[in-house]
């Protein structure tokens, strides 16, 4: 099932939106949300990831400057699981450009006066993407020299801590990441896959090779080791049944 956020301000669009692109097919579920509260509750509360927004900018007819849907989208991009959904904006002028658009690598632009036809072509896209993306496959973003990179988590064999950063041992490279803390790459990273062996260093469990736990060691399959730290070796022993 392909679900979309679908956020509107004015009620009669809103509901429109939703039926016009539920008829698309029996597989898209719209969720309507009428404010930028509403939408950050949806997001909160869902149980089930998004596969694509649609955002109004906005959401004030009474102040023209408001870009609350703007807001919005930026908070979905913070989201490591959104990094790469795709966000259509909602606009009544054309041939807009914002940095803010450019920043949030949007996917369209939907602009007012919109008819059925436009919202068909356009969830037959995004459910054509949800559909290709089904299968993906967990990354986390990291930001070095200013630029993004999609890291996949099955080429992440360790994570190290170094001084003001962390190292990322892959499978063919070692990336050095500035100002990003272990503690902060625990929270991006899937904790049924990544293990904390020490306070300076987290294993992919995928890669471990063999467990020392006599001498507080960990062997990886590309040839390195790591020790572990006491405080930790309890969690270690419990998640590996050793």
């Amino acid at each position: 099932m392909t679900r979309i956020m679908i956020l509107e301000d004015s009620k009669d669009c809103l509901k429109a939106l939703t039926a016009m692109a539920e008829r698309v097919s029996d597989r898209v579920c719209a969720v309507p949300v009428n404010s930028l509260e509403e939408a950050r509750a949806a997001l909160c509360k869902a149980q089930q990831p998004f596969q694509a927004f649609l955002l109004d900018i906005n959401l004030n007819i009474d102040d023209t400057d408001d870009i609350s849907g703007i807001t919005f989208a930026r908070e979905v991009r913070m989201k490591r699981e959104y990094a790469f959904t795709p966000i259509v904006m909602i606009t009544s002028l054309a041939n807009m450009e914002l940095t803010a658009y450019r920043e949030l690598h949007c996917y369209q632009y939907l602009v007012k006066p919109y008819n059925e036809q436009d919202i068909e072509t356009l969830v037959g896209k995004l459910l054509f993407l949800s559909q290709q993306g089904e299968t993906r496959e967990d990354f986390v973003m990291v930001k070095k020299d200013g630029v993004n990179y999609k890291l996949f988590c099955k080429d992440i064999v360790c994570v190290k801590a170094v001084p003001r950063g962390v190292s990322f041992v892959l499978v063919k490279e070692e990336m050095k990441v500035p100002y990003l803390s272990i503690k902060q790459l625990l929270d991006k990273l899937p904790k049924e896959k990544f293990l904390q062996v020490h306070r300076m260093c987290v294993v992919n469990q995928d890669y471990i090779d063999y467990v020392d736990t006599v001498n507080g060691l960990v062997s990886l399959k590309n040839g390195g080791r790591t020790e572990i730290g006491v405080t930790y070796k309890n969690e270690m022993k419990k998640r590996l049944n050793i």
